[in-house]
């Protein structure tokens, strides 16, 4: 008699969900949501439908979980950007920051958060908004990050937190949307300098 176990038939292969979930942020940040079909995103993860939605959930839900990643690797340079001692260093690190990401090698040129928002028509709503609350967010650390350095006397008394805030915000789109265009990282470190002369606003 054979008293060997055997692996049941119909079991699910194994497979790494943390690069799988690399590989999908990836294809997300690369082609946008409505851009990256399920089959595009299945044949990078290197699994199948089945396999995505018992580990991941839905393409939205996997989205969401991409963006969270972007969130703690690639983006990771705008919370230590906040805990420098000084506004102008703040704004040239997150600047800097927004050049190195964007112009990352081995990754999709450009912004997740910009490009991941090319989503037209009612099925990449809920990624339009996911990304719009993300931007928003961003604004606001930056935002009270100001206020921050105005009550220290870091920034002159009639400084204004809001317009800083949206002001570096703008810059670092910018940024974004011309090396999706093809800008090298040397010209687009020349425009966050050139910013940073005008620093702070007034």
């Amino acid at each position: 008699m054979d008293t060997k176990r055997k692996t049941p038939i119909g079991r699910p292969r194994a497979f790494d969900a943390d690069a799988a979930l690399e590989r999908a942020l990836l294809v997300f940040w690369a082609n946008g949501y409505e851009g990256a079909s399920l089959d595009d995103l299945t044949e990078a993860m290197g699994i199948t439908r089945t396999s995505m939605y018992r580990a991941f959930g839905n393409k939205e839900d996997l989205f969401r979980k991409a963006l969270q990643r972007y969130s703690e690797g690639p983006a990771a340079y705008v919370p230590r950007a906040m805990e420098e001692p000084t506004a102008r260093e703040v704004a040239t690190a997150f600047l800097n920051g927004s050049v190195r990401t964007t112009t990352l090698p081995g990754c999709p040129a450009g912004c997740f958060g910009v490009q991941g928002s090319l989503a037209a028509g009612e099925a990449g709503r809920s990624a339009q908004q996911a990304l719009a609350v993300w931007r928003n967010d961003g604004i606001t650390v930056l935002r009270e990050r100001m206020q921050r350095a105005i009550d220290e006397g870091d920034l002159p008394a009639g400084a204004d937190a809001d317009q800083l805030a949206r002001y570096l915000m703008a810059v670092s789109n910018g940024i974004a949307v011309q090396a999706a265009g093809g800008a090298e990282r040397a010209e687009l470190q020349l425009v966050a300098d050139i910013a940073l002369r005008h620093w702070p606003l007034g």
